[in-house]
């Protein structure tokens, strides 16, 4: 064989890598002739045989032993989510409405999260302290930061707890 011209015709598996099937039933000189190693009789022996998952021979199984315990509430599942807002959001939102419109807003409370979509109906919102507010506001949420109470408070704003 020349080295320049190896190809994949030359390819073939190490010796002793490639073991031959094992034929059952092919006579008992082969030694799984006859039974062909499922032994004698019972459900194990036929074919189209194929236990439950979990079967413990007959014994009661284990996901049946074991008590059942727990279960999950719908209140868990409907739980309120706590929503977080920073006051550059909100400042965002309002100096979109004020170029739509005449008026201005002055006040922000769950209605505006919830047209905006800033918050969801059943939403808890929190209010944060990233940003900051350009004219005073009265805001109406159910938590604050410290950051967003003092900065609410500074520019001469009112932060009101639902």
């Amino acid at each position: 064989m020349d080295k320049n011209n190896l190809n994949i015709s030359f390819l073939h598996p190490n010796s002793g890598s490639r073991k031959k099937k094992l034929r059952l039933g092919r006579g008992q000189g082969s030694g799984k002739g006859g039974t062909c190693g499922r032994g004698h009789k019972g459900a194990k022996s036929r074919s189209g045989f194929s236990k439950k998952k979990g079967f413990e021979g007959g014994q009661m199984p284990l996901q049946r032993r074991i008590p059942k315990f727990g279960f999950k509430s719908r209140n868990v599942i409907l739980k309120k989510k706590i929503v977080g807002v920073n006051l550059d959001t909100i400042q965002n939102c309002i100096d979109k409405i004020n170029q739509k419109q005449e008026k201005k807003v002055n006040i922000i409370n769950k209605d505006f999260f919830v047209k905006n979509n800033l918050a969801r109906k059943n939403d808890i919102i929190k209010i944060l302290g990233r940003g900051r507010l350009f004219f005073p506001l009265k805001i109406y949420a159910y938590k604050f930061s410290k950051r967003a109470l003092s900065s609410i408070k500074e520019i001469g704003g009112e932060a009101v707890f639902m």
